[in-house]
């Protein structure tokens, strides 16, 4: 069992930025993701990173989010800049140990986080 927690949660206005991070105990995983989810909406991909290194985005958070990985303090973390009202929504860490689908299919993850709600305000 893989447990993973999210931190980094809260309240800014629109053109704040936030850091969330996701511990993940130092394992290692083909790809680790956050989603969110929105009250009344599906849960969707933002970013993810291959364990190579490769980075993944959203149309509606490229060049605003930067997922990155911090492997001292095993941590997955995304960089929220410029932060607008819509992506107001509960941020999830998800992992995926073996590849059971593409990087930005929900069902491909094995373990999730929590979850750690981001709140926008205009």
């Amino acid at each position: 069992q893989v447990q993973l927690v999210e931190s980094g949660g809260g309240s800014v206005q629109a053109g704040g930025s936030l850091r969330l991070s996701c511990e993940t105990a130092g394992r290692a995983f083909l790809y680790m993701a956050w989603f969110r989810q929105a009250p009344g909406k599906e849960r969707e991909f933002v970013a993810a990173m291959h364990y190579r290194g490769s980075t993944y985005y959203s149309d509606f958070v490229k060049d605003r989010f930067t997922i990155s990985r911090d492997n001292a303090e095993n941590t997955l973390n995304l960089q929220m800049n410029n932060l607008e009202p819509q992506d107001t929504a509960v941020y999830y860490c998800a992992v995926q140990r073996y590849g059971r689908g593409s990087y930005d299919f929900r069902s491909a993850y094995d373990y999730w986080g929590q979850g750690t709600q981001v709140t926008v305000s205009s």
